[in-house]
C-alpha cells in the first residue's frame, strides 16, 4: 500500500502513519472548526509549543483558556499561527458568556420580584383571616418539651419523709427511676413530718444519707415540703430542671383533706407509680411496738417468738393487751423477679480486690450505710453476707429480726457500695468460703449488736485471722438496731397515736384498691 510522504514538522490527519509494521490511528478531530481547518491545510507548527495558559476561574468549563502571546511563527509557514486564530474565537466566545451572564441577572431579577408579591400576598391573607388552626400539631409547650427531651435527659423528681427506709422506699425510688433519665429525690423536713404525720424515728441528717445511698437516686434536695406548694413547684421546674413529678397510687392526704400533689396534676407533670406491697414505716413501727409489748406478757399465752411470725409472712398479729387495735406484721412474698431487679448485673472481675463484710443489718440504718461506704473503699467489688434469722434469733434473742431475711436482703442490694450478698451467709467464715469467692480482705465494724463472740472459743473470723486478711473497721456513726428500737420505746405513746391513725388511712386504701399495673 501506498503512502503519501509527509514533510517533517507538518501533521497529516487525512492518512494514517505508518512506522514499521505498527499503523497509527489520525489524532482526534479538534472541538472547534478553525482549529480543524488549520489541521487540514497542515500548518507547520513550532517545535515546542508555547504553555497552556491557567484557567480562568470566571468562565465555564466548555470554554478554552485564554492562550499566552504566540511565539514567533516558522518562517517557512504561510497562515496565520493557531494561536492567533484561537485568540480571535476566545474574543468572540467572552462577549457571548456577557451577553448570557446579563441574560441571568435579569431573569434572576424577575424572579426574585415575583417571589416578593407572592409572599407579601401571602401575609397579607393570613393577617385578614386570623390564626388559622393545624389539625394534628400538638400544642407549642408539647413541642418545646420535646425539644428540650432532645438535648438534655429527662429528670423525674420524688419526695417522701422516707423515715426508717426500707425497701419498699427503694423500690419506689427505681420505679421512679426508670421513668426518666435523672432522679432528684426530695427529703421532708422533721418539723413537717411532725405537723402531718408525728414525729419521725430518724431525724434529717440520717434520713438524708440513707436516701443519698440508694443506686438509683442521682441528687437529693433536703427540707423538702410536705404538699407541693406552686411556688416549690416552680422551683422545681426552672432550677432544678424537673420534667414530671412521681408519687404512688396510695393517695397522699394533707390534714385539711387535700390531695398533696394535687398541682403537679393539674399541671399535667404528674406520673404514678405502683407501691409496694407488704411493708411500711407504720407496718415496722408496729412490729417493734408489738415487740415491747410481748416481753411484756407472761410465758402462759404461749406466744411464738416475733422472728418465727415475721419470717412465715403471717398477715395479721392481734394484739392482746385490749387495746384493740391490729398490727400488721410482714406479708412481704419474695419473688425472683424482685431480687433480679434489685440485684446488679456485673460479677467481680479476675483481679477485682474483693471485701467482704457480714451481719443481720436488721432495719437498715445509716450506721449500715457508712459501715458499707468504707468497706467498699477497701477494694474492687464489696461482698456483703446476710445472716439467717435463726442465727440472729439464736444471737439477739427470740424477738430479732424485725425484718425477715428476703427484706433484709432487697435493702442492703439497694445500697450503691454494694456489689454482691451472699442471702443466708454462713456464721463462721471457713476458708473454703473464701477459697470459693475469692475474699481478699474480711472486715467487722467496731459498733456491732453483739461483741460476745470475742470472748468465745468459736471466734467466727479465726481462719480470716489466722490467714492475715481480717481487719476491723471505725465505724462512723454510733448507731444500732437497738438504737431504733429504743427511739420507738421511749416514745411508743406518741407512735402509738401516730400508727393508729396511719392505720385508719391504710385500711381505707387496700378496702378500695385496685391493681396497677408496674414494677
Amino acid at each position: 500500500m501506498a503512502h503519501r510522504r509527509v514533510r517533517r514538522g507538518t501533521t497529516d490527519t487525512s492518512v494514517p502513519r505508518d512506522r514499521g509494521s505498527r499503523i497509527f490511528p489520525a489524532k482526534p478531530q479538534p472541538r472547534y472548526a478553525h482549529a480543524a481547518k488549520l489541521h487540514r491545510n497542515r500548518i507547520r507548527r513550532p517545535l515546542s509549543s508555547p504553555p497552556a495558559p491557567p484557567r480562568l476561574l470566571n468562565l465555564p468549563w466548555w470554554l478554552p483558556p485564554e492562550p499566552h502571546a504566540p511565539t514567533t511563527p516558522n518562517p517557512r509557514s504561510r497562515h496565520t499561527h493557531p494561536a492567533h486564530a484561537l485568540s480571535l474565537s476566545h474574543s468572540a466566545c467572552l462577549s457571548v458568556v456577557t451577553m448570557e451572564a446579563g441574560s441571568s441577572k435579569a431573569r434572576l431579577a424577575v424572579a426574585c420580584a415575583i417571589g416578593g408579591i407572592v409572599l407579601g400576598a401571602a401575609v397579607v391573607a393570613l393577617h385578614v383571616a386570623g390564626p388559622v388552626a393545624v389539625p394534628g400539631l400538638p400544642p407549642l409547650d408539647a413541642l418545646r418539651r420535646r425539644f428540650r427531651r432532645r438535648r438534655r435527659p429527662v429528670r423525674v423528681y420524688m419526695d417522701g419523709c422516707f423515715d426508717m427506709m426500707h425497701y419498699g422506699h427503694c423500690n419506689a425510688l427505681r420505679q421512679a427511676r426508670a421513668l426518666g433519665d435523672q432522679l432528684v429525690v426530695g427529703v421532708v423536713s422533721d418539723d413537717e413530718i411532725t405537723a402531718n404525720k408525728g414525729p419521725p424515728v430518724t431525724p434529717l441528717n440520717e434520713r438524708m444519707v440513707m436516701v443519698g445511698a440508694v443506686k438509683w437516686v442521682d441528687d437529693v434536695i433536703p427540707d423538702a415540703p410536705y404538699a407541693i406548694t406552686e411556688d416549690f413547684m416552680n422551683k422545681l421546674f426552672t432550677e432544678y430542671n424537673i420534667d414530671y413529678i412521681i408519687h404512688g397510687d396510695d393517695p397522699c392526704l394533707l390534714p385539711d383533706g387535700t390531695d398533696a400533689y394535687a398541682l403537679a396534676k393539674n399541671a399535667g407533670r404528674y406520673k404514678q407509680i405502683k407501691r409496694t406491697e407488704g411493708v411500711s414505716t407504720t407496718d415496722i413501727v408496729g412490729r417493734m411496738l408489738l415487740c415491747v409489748r410481748e416481753r411484756s406478757v407472761s410465758d402462759r399465752h404461749n406466744h411464738s417468738s416475733l422472728q418465727r411470725q415475721f419470717s412465715s409472712g403471717h398477715g395479721q398479729k392481734i394484739d392482746d393487751s385490749g387495746s384493740g387495735s391490729g398490727t400488721r406484721i410482714s406479708h412481704f412474698l419474695p419473688t425472683s423477679r424482685r431480687i433480679v431487679q434489685f440485684s446488679n448485673s456485673r460479677g467481680p472481675g479476675p483481679d477485682s480486690r474483693i471485701v467482704y463484710i457480714d451481719g443481720a443489718f436488721d432495719l437498715f440504718h445509716a450506721g449500715h450505710v457508712e459501715i458499707l461506704r468504707l468497706a467498699r473503699g477497701l477494694g474492687d467489688f464489696l461482698l456483703v453476707g446476710i445472716h439467717t434469722d435463726q442465727t440472729i434469733s439464736s444471737t439477739r434473742g427470740p424477738h430479732r429480726p424485725i425484718m425477715n431475711l428476703h427484706e433484709r436482703s432487697l435493702s442492703v442490694l439497694a445500697c450503691r457500695y454494694v456489689d454482691e450478698v451472699i442471702i443466708g451467709a454462713p456464721w463462721d467464715i471457713s476458708k473454703d468460703m473464701i477459697t470459693t469467692f475469692n475474699i481478699s480482705l474480711v472486715v467487722q465494724g467496731t459498733i456491732a449488736e453483739n461483741m460476745d463472740f470475742a470472748k468465745d472459743e468459736s471466734h467466727p473470723y479465726a481462719v480470716p485471722m489466722d490467714m492475715g486478711i481480717f481487719r476491723r473497721l471505725e465505724s462512723p456513726l454510733d448507731i444500732t438496731t437497738s438504737t431504733i428500737i429504743r427511739r420507738i420505746v421511749s416514745n411508743h405513746e406518741a407512735y402509738q397515736k401516730r400508727n393508729e391513725k396511719k392505720e385508719a388511712s391504710e385500711k381505707k386504701y387496700y378496702e378500695s384498691k385496685n391493681f396497677v399495673n408496674g414494677e
